[in-house]
């Protein structure tokens, strides 16, 4: 289920050239061209105009002209940040990757006309040479995921209520499209083993929903076996995960009846690469991007995967699949012969508890160590859980509150596929121009596959912190 929304910009930014009336633009007024029109934004020759429309949008520009001098051309520059509207293609990760943020195009006379399809909060455009152009309105048109809830934080505590709502736009903007997305700007695809948080925040607020199950079986049909989802063998563990904590939260047992063969052979094809002396021969390992390559990600692998073998464990007993939890018996039980020791990745820590129910004191103690320094946005609802449990739910919404609030403190509307305390220092806002000697906390910061302002401030499995929310207020 979707809603499209029109939003009207609430600001202008900045603005160079010669404008006149530019005000007029944030005005509310009828989506329709008249030959009568009087209150218009005139722009002379070059210049340019930057708009805010104060929140995240998945969707298109319309922009609705009544005349326009010489052949009309603008550029037009989408952004989630200010940043990213002033760049260049190439300049710090700026891009057309997946979807159309920086093109160039053409105005008509009398008319109403829709412009590409992505993520963004602010537009520029950019007019260029010709001797007037007269505006009636640029508006954002968007979609986003709508159903009945079934859970809204009611709480008195203003940032937790900021956060719960900032999470939820994240997460309906995510699934605007009937199936759920990493993040709104970048590519359409289906990466399941990123779902975890989204799925059971979409549970949390709304309880079972198409888009999700739709999601699920569509990564089945895209993956036969032998063949890992998304080509990650994590991947394919994160879809038992999933697919068995939605079903349960939901209640939808027949769904899961129903993907049992899959999971069968799914798991007979796991115990392929687990030894009996527990050693893990996957073709790759993958827990989130900080801990890529780095000494804790073995062990995150190995507690994903005991996740991934007592569900299954669970499904087959509950299904009576005898053949299946002999498959997943043993390949827990070998996975169990090796342990995991980590050496301070908080969201391996974190996965670790949730895999065995058990840490030393020494892990305990690592999970708020430098307080919100080490969280990660796509793990927050395992590392707030754990600290939840061993220090209690106060200390982790406390620990909730300095991590998303330094995102809401920066000017975010959406959550970010990364975000680390880090870059606090000395940076700016991403809803202003950052000024001379601060980092721009968008561009200059990021790594892997989204470097600079190809980094995605709208990423869906940032959400987790409303199941965290739900549990724990």
């Amino acid at each position: 289920m979707k809603k499209t929304e029109t939003v009207f910009p609430v600001r202008i930014v900045k603005t160079e050239g010669n404008f006149v009336n530019a005000e007029s633009l944030l005005k509310e007024k009828p989506l329709q061209i008249g030959l009568a029109e009087r209150d218009l934004t005139s722009v002379k020759g070059d210049g340019y105009i930057v708009l805010d429309f104060g929140k995240e949008i998945c969707g298109t520009a319309r922009i609705l002209t009544f005349a326009r001098g010489g052949d009309g051309k603008i550029r037009l520059r989408f952004g989630e940040s200010v940043g990213e509207t002033m760049a260049e293609i190439g300049y710090k990760g700026a891009c057309n990757d997946h979807s159309n943020r920086d093109i160039e195009t053409h105005l008509r006379d009398f008319s109403d006309m829709r412009f590409c399809q992505t993520g963004f909060r602010f537009l520029r455009i950019d007019f260029s040479g010709y001797t007037e152009v007269l505006l009636k309105s640029v508006v954002a048109e968007g979609e986003f995921f709508a159903a009945r809830t079934i859970y809204n934080y009611k709480g008195n505590d203003t940032l937790t209520a900021r956060i719960f709502d900032t999470a939820k736009r994240t997460l309906d903007l995510c699934a605007s499209s009937g199936y759920i997305w990493d993040g709104v700007k970048r590519d359409r695809l289906v990466w399941i083993g990123d779902m975890y948080p989204e799925t059971m925040a979409i549970a949390t607020l709304y309880g079972r929903q198409e888009v999700v199950e739709r999601s699920l079986d569509f990564i089945v049909e895209q993956t036969p076996l032998p063949g890992w989802m998304n080509g990650m063998p994590a991947y394919s563990m994160w879809w038992i995960i999933i697919l068995t904590d939605y079903a349960r939260k939901t209640g939808a047992s027949e769904y899961l009846k129903g993907r049992v063969p899959y999971m069968k052979e799914l798991v007979k094809f796991m115990n392929g690469f687990v030894d009996d002396a527990g050693t893990m021969t996957y073709p790759g390992f993958f827990v989130d991007w900080p801990t890529h390559d780095q000494p804790d990600e073995p062990a995150g692998m190995r507690a994903i995967n005991i996740m991934a073998a007592k569900r299954a464990v669970s499904v087959f007993e509950e299904f009576g699949e005898n053949e299946g939890l002999a498959e997943a018996k043993k390949l827990l039980a070998n996975l169990e012969k090796v342990e995991m020791n980590v050496e301070s990745a908080k969201q391996v820590i974190a996965l670790k508890y949730f895999a065995t129910g058990k840490l030393s004191g020494i892990e305990a103690a690592k999970l708020v160590e430098g307080g919100a320094k080490g969280f990660s946005t796509f793990m927050s609802y395992f590392i707030l859980t754990a600290i939840a449990k061993y220090y209690g739910a106060e200390a982790a919404l406390k620990l909730m509150k300095d991590y998303y609030g330094a995102m809401l403190d920066r000017g975010a509307t959406t959550f970010f596929e990364d975000f680390h305390m880090e870059w606090l220092e000395g940076s700016g806002r991403i809803d202003e121009l950052t000024p001379e000697g601060l980092k721009d906390i968008h561009g200059d910061y990021g790594a892997y596959c989204y470097i600079g302002y190809r980094h995605s401030l709208c990423h869906g499995w940032s959400a987790g912190v409303i199941t965290f929310i739900e549990e724990n207020t």
